[in-house]
């Protein structure tokens, strides 16, 4: 046996073998692709809209840029980005073909269909080359690389010199009292509303499970240090229930 077969990581609660998760993830979002954006709505009653224009705030978008979403799924941050800064240019790369397919049959793709690609790609490997982007986005889908380090190098590795890193990822709430009120929420009715929007509990119980063994705030931020990033912040959204991580390449 290899030692890298004998790596293991996190799948939700469960431990399993570092070369089988991405596989396993891909099953989850082959899944749930066609309602992916209603249960985004349902699970956070409307508040990642909120959150994603939060993160466009902060990014301030400018035309000629290019954007590279990674597991942006079915586009809503590209269609965020192209919408705030027109003659920029989109790249979502997601590794699952299903969610690219929900998202190019949304009525903004064909609107903006000369300013944007569809690509399917690995986080850990991505098929671009060096410097070849003005700004990276991952939105809910960090956790649910295999190797988060693999990930951000990757990141750091196709954004342009002066380019920006900016995560939105569902962190931790500073108040223990707080975060066992949202634990009881998301372990109570997420998997419920899985089941009764999507037909699917266990997809769902993962990603509320994956959720907790995401680092928190200060943790991810170093992660993001050692990758080679530079200036690197962080705001809380909702008193921490999602937070936004942002990063520069100097």
């Amino acid at each position: 046996m290899t030692e890298d077969s004998e790596k293991t990581t996190h799948f939700g609660f469960q431990t399993v073998d570092e070369g089988a998760k991405a596989g396993m993830v891909h099953g989850v979002f082959t899944k749930v692709a066609s309602k992916y954006d209603v249960m985004n709505d349902a699970m956070s009653f409307g508040i990642h809209r909120i959150w994603k224009d939060a993160m466009m705030d902060w990014l301030a978008p400018r035309s000629g840029q290019k954007l590279l979403d990674v597991a942006g799924g079915t586009g809503d941050v590209s269609f965020r980005f192209l919408k705030r800064a027109p003659g920029a240019h989109a790249t979502v790369c997601d590794l699952t073909e299903g969610m690219l397919v929900e998202g190019r049959q949304r009525a903004e793709a064909s609107s903006m269909a000369d300013a944007l690609d569809w690509v399917v790609g690995d986080a850990m490997a991505l098929p671009f080359a060096a410097n070849s982007f003005d700004v990276y986005t991952i939105s809910f889908g960090i956790r649910n690389v295999t190797r988060i380090g693999d990930a951000l190098r990757e990141a750091y590795r196709v954004l342009r010199p002066g380019g920006r890193l900016m995560v939105l990822e569902f962190s931790q709430l500073p108040n223990p009292a707080m975060q066992k009120a949202y634990d009881l929420y998301s372990f109570n009715v997420i998997p419920v509303m899985g089941q009764m929007i999507a037909n699917d509990r266990d997809s769902y119980q993962y990603l509320v499970e994956s959720i907790r063994k995401f680092p928190d705030q200060e943790a991810f931020a170093a992660m993001i240090r050692e990758a080679g990033f530079e200036q690197v912040k962080y705001r809380n959204l909702t008193m921490g229930v999602a937070a936004l991580h942002s990063g520069w390449k100097l």
